[in-house]
């Protein structure tokens, strides 16, 4: 008899799972899919395109390309700062700027701290390690023109299960050796959420 239960709790057991209703459907990388108009990675990549393109057309650009005789600025990116009512990961959007400054052709850019400290391990072990003919030598690192920095703030102003979500990302970018700020950005974003996507 217990074995007849057995073969009845897997079959229903079995019947549960395929009814669970659970579909994934693979969907374009670069589409805009918004759920629960919390910051995603539309927002994301997009702020940082925009960004970026409108620091390389502003009239600092010209000015470091003349004091550099034509060679491009070099450029390193220090903190951005969360500073949202959301947990959003920093690092994608920090890897959405990389991505729009290299490919942009227009700067150099350089590992940030955590990244060159990683690489002054290597170059360590290399010291004590490698041969001498594959050996990289310290102290031939290349030191950054400019630091870009930010925050990324938000402000929800919610009633009767709709909300309207507000974004601000400010960006701004520093002479490493003057301290002089050459640039400032601002990227705005506004959602409104409806009662049927919200959850309470």
């Amino acid at each position: 008899m217990s074995k007849i239960w057995t073969i009845c709790l897997c079959l229903a057991l079995a019947f549960l799972a395929g009814c669970s209703g659970k579909k994934v459907t693979r969907i374009d990388a670069n589409s805009v899919t918004d759920l629960s108009g919390a910051w995603n990675d539309t927002d994301s990549r997009l702020v940082a395109e925009e960004m970026i393109n409108d620091c390389l057309n502003r009239p600092w650009y010209q000015t470091m390309l003349q004091q550099k005789n034509g060679q491009v600025p070099t450029v390193v990116i220090g903190q951005v700062r969360n500073k949202s009512h959301e947990h959003i990961n920093v690092e994608t959007f920090i890897k959405d700027i990389e991505r729009a400054l290299i490919n942009s052709g227009k700067a150099d850019f350089v590992a940030n701290a955590e990244e060159r400290s990683e690489l002054r391990n290597e170059l360590a072990s290399q010291a004590g390690n490698a041969t001498e003919e594959t050996r990289k030598d310290a102290g031939q690192e290349i030191g950054a023109d400019l630091m870009l920095t930010g925050t990324l703030n938000s402000i929800v102003d919610q009633e009767d299960g709709e909300q309207v979500i507000y974004y601000q990302v400010d960006m701004e970018l520093t002479d490493i050796q003057s301290h002089k700020k050459v640039w400032l950005g601002d990227k705005k974003i506004k959602k409104f959420v409806s009662q049927s996507s919200v959850k309470m």
